[in-house]
């Protein structure tokens, strides 16, 4: 009979914990079940909440749901039990710190949404990515350390519960030490708050960096990724940006301005090209309307300099128009004028040192 007590009461905890994981399971299939077609519908209640909150939860209930069902175990001994709750309950704090560290990625997740850094005016968007993305990681780096103290304060032990009480209020003097430590990781964290607050780049902004034209890809606590227009990648500590001049292209607004340079004989009437670029920019589709000039800019003894100027909506969008009406306005010239190109003129003396006929030009050797 004692044998067969022992066994249905063994049966019986191990049910209680079956039916524990079931019951946990069950809620976390039915809540999260509900949070897809929020997201299947678009809703605000669904933006990411399966993404970045269904393992934490899942941990939760668990544990939870074991930790009801502990106290009614039969027979357990007393020093067993405290010692399966007190690792049941540092895991589920652990679990609720994954989970406030989730809640973040969520609020990031709902906040970006309203604010489409894809947007042809995306300079509103590409400033709230950029400090959110800071902003996350120093608030995760609080969430550890919140973490941290509350596993410690779950311990009997009175020397562990003073730490961590005062773990939070050493903070401060840990970053102090840290600072000391590592200069240069305390050096570019200050910088990145700075470059969050002063805004000097942004997500998306397209910046020259040691000659090199590229779009801000990633800002991190320590560098600047910048992808190059070759699909290479720059790396950028950030004190190099509050230390050092750099070209920011996007400062304002994405429109910018772009030229090409035209090398023609003195033949060539400029008003007649002037009229021509107008077609020439319509006809591109890459041109905002707003800036459009030909002028001579510089002249030398073989030929003159023209400047096309134009507008567009961005700078990879400024590239494409400034290759177009180059092309296009050689076309023209050649079609309208086919000896316009540079040429060297020279006069022909005659021996007796009086000067022979001049001719037209000839070209440029």
């Amino acid at each position: 009979m004692h044998v067969m007590y022992e066994q249905h009461r063994w049966f019986f905890v191990v049910f209680l914990f079956c039916a524990a994981l079931v019951v946990a399971n069950v809620v976390h299939y039915v809540l999260f079940r509900l949070v897809k077609k929020g997201d299947a519908g678009g809703k605000v209640l669904g933006w990411g909440l399966q993404k970045h909150l269904g393992g934490p939860a899942r941990a939760i209930f668990l544990l939870t749901t074991v930790l009801l069902v502990l106290p009614i175990v039969p027979l357990l001994p007393a020093g067993p039990e405290a010692i399966i709750r007190h690792v049941l309950a540092m895991a589920l704090v652990a679990s609720i710190g994954w989970f406030a560290a989730g809640l973040i990625y969520v609020a990031q997740e709902i906040l970006l949404r309203k604010f489409d850094i894809t947007a042809e005016d995306n300079r509103r968007a590409r400033t709230v990515h950029t400090q959110f993305q800071l902003f996350r990681r120093v608030a995760i780096v609080l969430v550890v350390v919140m973490t941290v103290a509350a596993l410690l304060w779950t311990s009997n032990d009175q020397r562990l519960l003073h730490f961590g009480s005062g773990l939070l209020a050493s903070a401060g003097l840990a970053t102090l030490i840290l600072a000391t430590a590592a200069k240069s990781t305390a050096s570019n964290f200050l910088a990145g708050l700075q470059l969050a607050l002063t805004e000097p780049i942004r997500i998306d902004d397209v910046v020259v960096v040691a000659g090199e034209w590229a779009r801000v890809e990633e800002i991190t606590s320590s560098y600047v990724v910048l992808k190059i227009w070759d699909l290479r990648r720059l790396i950028v500590p950030l004190t190099w940006f509050i230390e050092n001049p750099f070209a920011n292209w996007t400062r304002e607004s994405a429109n910018i301005l772009t030229t090409s340079f035209l090398y023609l004989d003195y033949i060539v009437p400029v008003k007649e090209l002037r009229a021509h670029i107008e077609s020439v920019l319509k006809a591109s589709g890459k041109w905002d309307g707003s800036v459009m000039a030909v002028q001579v800019t510089n002249l030398t003894p073989q030929a003159m300099e023209i400047r096309c100027l134009m507008s567009a909506k961005d700078a990879s969008t400024a590239f494409d128009l400034q290759c177009i009406v180059r092309e296009e306005m050689m076309e023209f010239v050649k079609e309208k004028w086919p000896e316009a190109f540079p040429n060297m003129r020279y006069r022909v003396v005659a021996d007796g040192g009086s000067p022979g006929e001049l001719p037209m030009a000839a070209p440029a050797r």
